[in-house]
Formats: structure tokens, C-alpha cells, sequence
């Protein structure tokens, strides 16, 4: 959530951030509104029970005093007071409850460095890389064998089964089989190996809270994009980021242990409604998949070196995969309601003749950690500091497997898979049909 006490402050700047990303006016004058009449209502429960209190200790002394009639009218009094009490406590929850509902659907505020827009068309691209460009190769032209789909491939080669995967959990449901369901063990084992140095493995539960979910932001705007277990009162992770965020959830770290680093592979789950007929074949959108996600805690101050290290390693996977890419500066109107700044990571895929988003890496300020309740101590003193959260995909799975297919493809229709991951394919590794 935003920081009510900036609505309260200084509501112009609100204002400007928040018009950034589309949001008008009229919502942040909505939600200094409701602070405003939340806070007198408080007052006036808090000046009622005072009064009661007051009225209370009359009511005994008139009885100690043998002044019977007094004391009948000061309990009286009370008993009109008390009603009055609870009157405004039933005003004041009820707009603590309208206010609280608002902030959480308020997005966040945009860093200064945000590239202005109002959508994916305005996203601003800061580079692209392919193998041998830094020796002075020209960007790669795929191969007439290259342009064969993924999903092609993948049935030809029996390592892709998109129609058993539907009979069995219903469409965007995929099934790897063979060398396919190989190539995605060998991918998260490649990338956690290139982690470990500097990142703590988690292996979080898959279904969580309600108030897990929220402190992401994931609820209740996006309710209709998870998968809700009603019966528990669980849902299924969109992504590791929502556990590992709640990791600590209203604890207070000491400065000294951050920056705390995370990574987890985790099944994750999206519903994506309304995807229906858009960009559906094959991998390009699937309603499961498995994901490395990267994560930290980190104070203001360390925040921006974070946000560049899970960049740079999520680049890096890329690299040694041999996948052509290039990296985007998200726009104000196209950033992920939590999020200040986000770089995305895409890759071209040439059977699929497009460029593939495969990990977004997030700066989220103090927004989600206001949520979870997630502060650390100062080392030089004071009180405790919201922290901030930073995560990215290291890497997101389906659409790397797509892009390895597709520019792996052969003549003779097998993939030749990059030699980074022998360690868990075998050396020299191609997917023959089997």
C-alpha cells in the first residue's frame, strides 16, 4: 500500500505520481476524504468512551454518597453515551474498512525514473544482445528450420503433449514428456546452480493464505486471475515472490542481515482470464508452469544495487543459454500495480515469430512490505523502517523452453540444446524423436 500519511502531507505529489500511471485525481481526494472523516470519527468514539469512563466514576461516587436520584441520572447519561459509543465505533470501523479497501487497490507510486506511457507501446527498449555481438556479429537471421513452432517440434519429437495435458487438467495445461520434461529439470538446475552463491534456497509451500496473497498485492485486485481452494481458503502461487515476500511478515530485521536474499522454484499458477484465443499455442501462455524467482529484502539505500544484480543475473542465464534478447524499461501505464520500476527481459523466438517475455525484474519501494508488516532496525538507532522488496524471474520456464526449441531446431528436425547444460542433459545434448 501507499503511505496514507503522503495523502495526508502532501496529496499534489500523490496526485502527480499516481497521473503517471493513469489514476485520476478524484481517487486520491477520494481517499483524503475518507482518512479525514476515519480519523474524526475515531476522535469522536475515542471523546464518547472517555466520557463513559467519566460518567461511570460519577455514578459511583453518587452511590457512595447515598445520593441515590444522581447517580440514576449520570447512569442514565452513560447508558445514552454508551449507545452513542458504539454508534461511532461502528462508523469508524466501517470507514477504516472503505479506506483500507481503497489503498489496497490503489497502485503504487512510480519511480522518478520511469519512463512515461500509457501502455506495452510506450515501453522504452535500453538494449539487445546475441551471440557474437560483442565480437561484431550482426544480429542472427533464423534459419528456414528455425521457423518451425515449438509446439510443431514438440509433438513431432514427443516431448511436448498439449493434448494429453488438456484431457488431464483441461486446456493451457501442459504435459512434457522425454527430452522436454528433461529440458525443464536441467534449465531450474542450471539456474540454481548459478545462485547459490549469493541467494538462499527456499522451497516454500505452493497454497497459501489469504493475507499472504494480499501482501504482494495480488489481492483483491487480482483475484480473478488465482486459483481459490474455497473450502481452505488457500490459493495456489501465481509465484514464488508471494510466499517469499510473507517470509517474514511482521518481523523486524536488523540492518546489519540485509540485504536478505532468496531463491525458490516453485510450481506457479495463473487462471489468465480472458486469454482466450490470444497468444494460446503451445507455451506462449499456460495456466502452470515452473519458475526460479529471485528475491530480497533490502533497505532504501541498497535497493537500486539489488534491482541491478537479479537484473544482470537474469540476463546472464540468457547469455549462456545463447538466446537472442533484449531488455525493456517498463512504462508508467504498463507497470504491475505494486511495482515502482520494472525492467522485462524478452526473447525472440523464431518459430514463433515473436519476442517472449521470460522474467520481470521489480522494484516494489516499501508497498508490499507495508503490507506484510516487514521493518529493520537502523543501525544507527531509531525507530524500525519499512523495508524494501525487490524479485525477478531467474528464469521463467515455458517460454525459454519454446525459444531453445525453436532456435535449436536441425535439419533434420531434431534440437540441439546449448552445451551449458551437459552437466544435466549429457554432453553434447540433442533431442532425437523417440
Amino acid at each position: 500500500m501507499i503511505d496514507i500519511r503522503l495523502v495526508r502531507d502532501d496529496p499534489e505529489r500523490v496526485k502527480a505520481a499516481l497521473w503517471r500511471r493513469g489514476i485520476s485525481s478524484r481517487d486520491v481526494d477520494t481517499l483524503a476524504i475518507l482518512d479525514r472523516e476515519h480519523r474524526a470519527a475515531l476522535a469522536r468514539r475515542e471523546a464518547l468512551r472517555a466520557r463513559v469512563k467519566v460518567l461511570s466514576r460519577e455514578v459511583g461516587q453518587a452511590r457512595k454518597h447515598g445520593d441515590a436520584d444522581r447517580a440514576a441520572r449520570l447512569a442514565d447519561e452513560s447508558r445514552r453515551v454508551g449507545e452513542e459509543e458504539k454508534a461511532a465505533a461502528q462508523e469508524s470501523d466501517r470507514l477504516a474498512a472503505e479506506l483500507q479497501t481503497l489503498l489496497l487497490t490503489t497502485p503504487n507510486l512510480p519511480a522518478r525514473e520511469a519512463p512515461d506511457g500509457d501502455g506495452p507501446e510506450d515501453n522504452v527498449e535500453l538494449r539487445r544482445w546475441w551471440p557474437g555481438k560483442d565480437g561484431g556479429a550482426p544480429e542472427p537471421v533464423p534459419a528456414e528450420h528455425q521457423r518451425v513452432p515449438h509446439w510443431e517440434s514438440g509433438l513431432s519429437l514427443g516431448i511436448l503433449d498439449m493434448a494429453r495435458g488438456a484431457r488431464l487438467a483441461g486446456s493451457m495445461f501442459p504435459l512434457y514428456r522425454a527430452g522436454g520434461a528433461q529440458l525443464v529439470r536441467a534449465l531450474t538446475s542450471f539456474a540454481l546452480s548459478r545462485h547459490a552463491d549469493a541467494y538462499e534456497e527456499i522451497r516454500p509451500p505452493t497454497l497459501v493464505l489469504t493475507d499472504t496473497m494480499t501482501s504482494t498485492g495480488h489481492l483483491p485486485k487480482f483475484a480473478d486471475e488465482a486459483y481459490h481452494i474455497e473450502r481452505d481458503d488457500l490459493w495456489a502461487i501465481p509465484t514464488a515472490e508471494v510466499p517469499l515476500t510473507s517470509m517474514r511478515r511482521g518481523e523486524i530485521l536488523d540492518e546489519a542481515d540485509l540485504p536478505v536474499r532468496l531463491t525458490a522454484v516453485t510450481q506457479c499458477f495463473r487462471r489468465e482470464a480472458g486469454a482466450a484465443g490470444r497468444d494460446t499455442r503451445g507455451l506462449l501462455r499456460v495456466h502452470e508452469f515452473e519458475k526460479v524467482e529471485l528475491f530480497a529484502y533490502a533497505t532504501p539505500a541498497q535497493a537500486p544495487d539489488v534491482h541491478m544484480d537479479i537484473l544482470s543475473r537474469a540476463e546472464g542465464l540468457v547469455r549462456e543459454l545463447g538466446l537472442p534478447y533484449r531488455v525493456l524499461d517498463l512504462c508508467t501505464g504498463d507497470l504491475g500495480t505494486s511495482a515502482a520500476r520494472t525492467f522485462d527481459l524478452e526473447v525472440y523466438a523464431p518459430g514463433s515469430d515473436r519476442w517472449l517475455e521470460v522474467s520481470s525484474v521489480s522494484w516494489f519501494g516499501d508497498y508490499q512490505a507495508r503490507r506484510a508488516n516487514v521493518r529493520f532496525r537502523p543501525a544507527e538507532g531509531g525507530p524500525p523502517v519499512l523495508v524494501h522488496t525487490l524479485n525477478g524471474s531467474a528464469l521463467a520456464w515455458p517460454r525459454i523452453w519454446a525459444a531453445l526449441v525453436e532456435w535449436g531446431r536441425q535439419p533434420d528436425g531434431s534440437v540441439r540444446l546449448p552445451d551449458v547444460l551437459a552437466p544435466w542433459l549429457g554432453p553434447a545434448p540433442v533431442i532425437r524423436s523417440h
